[in-house]
């Protein structure tokens, strides 16, 4: 019987570890992926404020930072309350 020792040509005894590095590598050039649904889509689209409400919201503000928007205490008051006692 004859012994080549560990020169032989198909002989690696790093092989799997080459091996498992070469397959890390290829799952970390991977990158992630988002898909959104078309039904997510029209969700969002929903969501959006119409311009009625955009303007509304922006003439609040305005008010607000010029100083002459008024609280109504008694008003929020009932609202406060009807959300409270679950009306």
């Amino acid at each position: 019987m004859k012994i080549n020792g560990p020169n032989q040509p198909n002989f690696n005894p790093y092989n799997k570890i080459l091996q498992k590095q070469a397959a890390m590598q290829k799952e970390i050039k991977k990158q992630d992926q988002v898909e959104i649904s078309t039904q997510a889509k029209k969700l969002q689209e929903a969501e959006k404020p119409n311009e009625q409400r955009a303007a509304y919201i922006k003439e609040i503000k305005n008010a607000v930072e010029s100083g002459e928007y008024k609280v109504n205490a008694e008003k929020t008051a009932i609202k406060m309350i009807d959300f409270w006692s679950n009306k």
